[in-house]
């Protein structure tokens, strides 16, 4: 177990190595220069020649990669062009958002989703499996921005009970949590009812139900154990990705987190604070996938001999 978890940090490194390559290189694999291209297409030729002089851009490529690693691993993302500020300060203000609004979108998406996929798994043909199968391919095929709108529409301009934008209460938590844990939801009913009766046709089951042990009991300690092997991995891909920001969600609801503030990057060509955007959402990648990796090899006590 300690040898593949020592080549599961080891290709973590690798992985955000190639991503500093990928988001420095963003810059300078433009057409044109990257300095004219930071400005303002009014900017004079001295306004060019001092940030490229600020920026490092008059120094060799290599150079440049260098300084800009050497500066991340301190910790030292670089500033923003629009806001003057330190770009890992700007994405400490809005990790909390992000984080709260995914919290609330994957939580809610279990809640709801593995009761109902064991339920269906375990009573095959029946109302209650019909309901889960018709939410999986619903909730699956529904477009975020318009479940979004169509969320706002109802709640907030309809019945007017519901705020369509805002942060900082559960009340304008809601909607947007909906709209990004719909999918992830109908997902997990998906595979946990399919894991469900993937499990309960198992021979071992069969011969614990002849011992005479409880249905709950079989539900709880064998099948359940089973069904969340793959929902791990969706979770923790899935969570990854809303942490890189839920930039679909965070736009419609006006949410002050981690995508709204990439969208604003792109669109006002803040090109460093891009790159430390995209360092940082890789970083919650490989983080995120190497603690589900961990609890894998806790789960699945294979992976530990293998």
């Amino acid at each position: 177990m300690r040898r593949y978890i020592i080549k599961r940090i080891l290709l973590c490194f690798l992985v955000l190595l190639g991503v500093s390559i990928i988001s420095f290189g963003i810059l300078h694999l433009t057409p044109g220069d990257p300095a004219r291209l930071l400005l303002h297409d009014g900017a004079t030729q001295q306004e060019i020649n001092e940030l490229r002089e600020r920026l490092g851009l008059n120094r060799p490529l290599h150079i440049q990669y260098l300084i800009y690693m050497q500066g991340a691993i301190k910790g030292d993302l670089g500033t923003s062009l629009y806001f003057k500020v330190p770009n890992l300060d700007l994405i400490k203000e809005r990790v909390p958002a992000t984080l709260i609004l995914t919290s609330a979108a994957v939580f809610g998406s279990l809640l709801f989703s593995i009761p109902l996929g064991i339920i269906a798994g375990i009573k095959q043909g029946s109302a209650i499996d019909f309901f889960a199968l018709f939410f999986a391919l619903l909730g699956q095929s529904m477009s975020p921005v318009w479940l979004g709108v169509l969320l706002i529409f109802i709640f907030s301009v309809k019945l007017q009970i519901m705020p369509s934008f805002g942060f900082g209460s559960i009340q304008a938590l809601i909607l947007p949590a909906i709209t990004l844990g719909l999918p992830l939801a109908a997902l997990i009913t998906r595979l946990t009812r399919a894991g469900t009766i993937d499990v309960l046709s198992e021979d071992y089951i069969l011969a614990i139900r002849a011992k005479g042990i409880g249905e709950k009991k079989v539900i709880m300690r064998y099948v359940l154990k089973n069904v969340l092997i793959p929902i791990i991995t969706v979770v923790g891909l899935q969570f990854a990705v809303f942490m890189g920001g839920a930039v679909v969600t965070e736009n419609i609801f006006n949410w002050p987190g981690i995508g709204r503030l990439a969208i604003f990057a792109i669109y006002g060509r803040d090109f460093p604070l891009v790159q430390a955007i995209m360092l940082v959402v890789a970083t919650f990648f490989v983080v995120i996938n190497l603690l589900v990796d961990i609890l894998y090899t806790l789960l699945d006590p294979r992976l530990k001999f293998s």
